[in-house]
C-alpha cells in the first residue's frame, strides 16, 4: 500500500532527508494590469534567474507559530519581513492542511536565489513555488500540478492581494505562455530573437500602480473598458505576430503597450528613458514590464544589435541586463 503524506512526514516511510525544489524568473510580454480584467498576457520565463529551496526536518523549535524556519541567501534573497514573507508563511500552513503534515513536524528552509524583489520579475512567486516543490520533494506522495499551481497563487495573494495568476504558473514554466482567465497555454514562437531585460534599479511599486489605475477608472467613465479592449488587442495582435514569425510586428505592439502603460501613468521617467534608448539602438520594440512605477525595461533586440542595445540601456541607467532568447531555455547575463 502507497504511504500517505501523513505517514511519510511522521517518519513511518521517511525516504528523503532533504527536499529541493526549484523555481525561476519571468517577464510579462504584454497585459499588465488588464490581464486582471479578463484580458489575455503573455509570460516569457527567465531560467537564467533561479530560486532553489531546500526543506527538511529540525530537531529545534521554529520561530515561526506555524513550525517554518525560512532563511534567505544567494545574490538576490527575499527581504525576512513584509508581505512576500507573509505569503510564504501562509503557503506553509497552507500546504500542512492540505496534505496533512504534522502540526508539531518542525522544519528549516532556506532559500538561495538570485531575482531582485520589487521589479516584476516574479520573485514572491518563485520562491513560493520553489517552496512548495521542495516540500514536495520532501515528503513524497502525490501532488498535481493545479494544487501547486493553488499554493502559489494562495502565497501570491498574500503578498499582493489581487493576483490574475499569470506568476504563479510562469515561474514553473519552460515556454513562453498565454494566459487567460486563469488558464496557461504555450505560446506558438515563430522567430527568434532576444528580450533583453533591463534593470532601472527602482522598486516597483505594484500596490500603488495598481490603486492609481483604479482611481483613474473610477474617476473616468469608459476608462475600464477602453483600456482592456487596446490591451486584449495589442496583446493578441503581438501573439498573431510570434507564431507568424514577425518579429518587427510583435515589437512594434510591445512599443505599443508601453505607450498605453504610460498614459495611465505607470511608467517613470527612467523608464520611459530606458525604452527610448532601447529603440534609438535598433531593438524592434521595448517597454516596461510588471506593475509598473519603477521596476525592469524589456526590448526585443535582434543578435546583431544586442551589444549596442545593452550599452545604450546601461548609459540610460540600468543596472543589471540579462538576454534571453525568445524561444529555447538558455541565456545568458551581459
Amino acid at each position: 500500500m502507497t504511504p500517505t503524506l501523513a505517514e511519510r512526514s511522521s517518519g513511518m516511510h521517511r525516504t528523503r532527508r532533504v527536499g529541493v525544489g526549484r523555481a525561476h524568473a519571468k517577464v510579462v510580454l504584454l497585459g499588465e494590469h488588464a490581464v486582471v480584467y479578463g484580458a489575455p498576457a503573455l509570460a516569457l520565463p527567465v531560467p537564467q534567474l533561479p530560486v532553489t529551496a531546500t526543506a527538511g526536518r529540525s530537531s529545534r523549535a521554529a520561530d515561526d507559530p506555524d513550525g517554518v524556519t525560512f532563511t534567505a541567501t544567494g545574490s538576490a534573497p527575499p527581504p525576512v519581513v513584509g508581505p512576500a514573507w507573509d505569503g510564504l508563511r501562509r503557503l506553509a500552513a497552507e500546504y500542512r492542511a492540505a496534505t496533512g503534515v504534522p502540526q508539531d513536524l518542525r522544519l528549516d528552509v532556506v532559500l538561495d536565489g538570485s531575482i531582485p524583489a520589487g521589479r516584476g520579475l516574479g520573485s514572491s512567486a518563485a520562491h513560493a513555488r520553489a517552496v512548495v516543490l521542495a516540500l514536495v520533494d520532501l515528503f513524497g506522495g502525490e501532488v498535481t500540478a493545479n494544487v501547486v499551481d493553488g499554493l502559489v497563487q494562495a502565497a501570491e495573494t498574500a503578498t499582493h492581494g489581487r493576483s490574475s495568476g499569470v506568476d504563479a504558473q510562469a515561474v514553473g514554466a519552460s515556454a513562453p505562455l498565454r494566459f487567460r482567465d486563469g488558464r496557461a497555454q504555450e505560446l506558438s514562437v515563430g522567430c527568434d530573437g532576444l528580450v533583453v531585460v533591463a534593470d532601472s534599479g527602482v522598486v516597483g511599486r505594484t500596490k500603488d500602480a495598481v490603486e492609481l489605475l483604479a482611481g483613474v477608472f473610477r474617476h473616468r467613465a469608459g476608462a475600464r473598458e477602453s483600456f482592456v479592449d487596446r490591451a486584449s488587442r495589442l496583446t493578441d495582435e503581438a501573439g498573431r505576430a510570434l507564431a507568424a514569425g514577425a518579429p518587427e510586428e510583435f515589437g512594434a505592439r510591445l512599443t505599443d503597450y508601453h505607450g498605453l502603460l504610460s498614459s495611465a501613468g505607470l511608467s517613470t521617467t527612467r523608464i520611459d528613458t530606458m525604452v527610448e534608448a532601447a529603440l534609438t539602438a535598433g531593438s524592434l520594440g521595448a517597454k516596461l514590464t510588471g506593475g509598473g512605477l519603477g521596476g525592469c525595461v524589456i526590448a526585443l533586440t535582434r543578435p546583431e544589435h544586442a551589444r549596442q542595445v545593452v550599452r545604450r540601456l546601461h548609459d540610460s541607467g540600468a543596472v543589471r541586463i540579462w538576454a534571453v532568447p525568445l524561444r529555447g531555455s538558455g541565456g545568458h547575463a551581459c
